[in-house]
């Protein structure tokens, strides 16, 4: 029996709306069997009035963590009780996020001037999810914030919460003048910073969030804290996750032994009624470099999103970069 890890964050792929969906999740656990995988972010108010299966459906991903989007901590505890039968390994709150519909629901990274309120959340959190880990992923401050400012925010949920893993995009966010896709590369990043937390609170699981593209930034990185939590880089080039599993001590997968589970998974998702399109498009970022890349996104963006389309589109996607179907 493979034990588990001892520490089950050294490798995460962040949250990501319209991208970490539940197919694109089950499709990350073929590259990597331990990578630490998120679900885009799910507010509380969409647990409690919305439709649910939908938002919490996941299967073969594990382990994986629930984002949740929230300010109130009755309504967070609420969604944790919703989300425990869906059985996620983890339940994450965003306090990081700077679009402008988040704040105007005063939820995101401007939780991130209310400490008191943030670990009051993660406490009525915690005590409704019961053995269920909450952790939480902020950024470094907001607005005219001093970054220093992270330490006290740390010690102030460290100290009122039993929140003991902390996610830290290590640059600040401007709620005001930036856009939330500027948000995610204009603020400078401050690497050092998130080391000295790290530093400064050793009992803490510190993981390092921003900018990070390679598996050797990631080895650098965690020399000096726990975990590092990569985005577009492992979203847009799919294949840097077949590495992943060497940083927990583990053989790498190669692309060979993925292809095939990757075309079972997408034979029994058509078997069970789900469109082709759900699952290839976050494919598309594969053999990049390759020649018959471009035909084989083209096929992929362009066949498969038709009702009727089925295997047969993925294999002569595959067919166009060499590889059999």
């Amino acid at each position: 029996m493979q034990l588990e890890p001892a520490n089950p964050h050294r490798f995460c792929v962040a949250p990501m709306l319209d991208w970490t969906t539940p197919e694109c999740r089950a499709l990350h656990r073929l590259f990597s069997r331990h990578a630490f995988l998120y679900s885009e972010m799910v507010t509380s108010g969409a647990l409690i009035f919305g439709d649910v299966p939908r938002h919490l459906h996941h299967a073969a991903d594990a382990p994986c963590a629930l984002q949740l989007g929230g300010g109130e901590p009755e309504a967070l505890a609420r969604a944790c009780e919703i989300a425990l039968p869906y059985g996620y390994q983890e339940i994450n709150l965003n306090v990081g996020c700077p679009s402008d519909r988040v704040q105007h629901n005063r939820i995101g990274a401007c939780l991130m001037d209310d400490a008191p309120l943030v670990a009051e959340c993660l406490a009525a959190m915690q005590a409704a999810a019961g053995a269920v880990p909450v952790t939480v992923k902020h950024r470094l401050a907001i607005d005219e914030q001093d970054e220093r400012s992270v330490f006290a925010f740390v010690e102030t949920l460290a100290a009122r919460s039993p929140c003991r893993v902390f996610i830290i995009h290590a640059r600040k966010a401007w709620l005001q003048g930036l856009s939330p896709k500027d948000n995610r590369d204009v603020p400078p990043l401050n690497y050092p910073l998130v080391y000295e937390v790290k530093r400064r609170f050793p009992e803490l699981t510190i993981i390092i969030n921003g900018g990070i593209t390679t598996l050797a930034e990631c080895r650098a990185h965690l020399q000096a804290v726990d975990g590092v939590m990569l985005g577009r880089a492992a979203y847009q080039n799919p294949e840097l996750l077949l590495a992943v599993d060497e940083l927990y001590g583990a053989p790498a997968r190669t692309l060979a032994e993925v292809l095939p589970a990757i075309r079972s998974l997408l034979v029994e998702a058509l078997g069970r009624g789900e469109m082709l399109a759900h699952y290839t498009r976050h494919l598309l970022g594969l053999f990049p470099g390759v020649r018959g890349a471009k035909q084989y996104r083209r096929i992929l963006s362009e066949e498969a999103r038709a009702a009727e389309a089925g295997i047969a589109v993925f294999d002569r996607a595959l067919a166009a970069v060499g590889m059999a179907g």
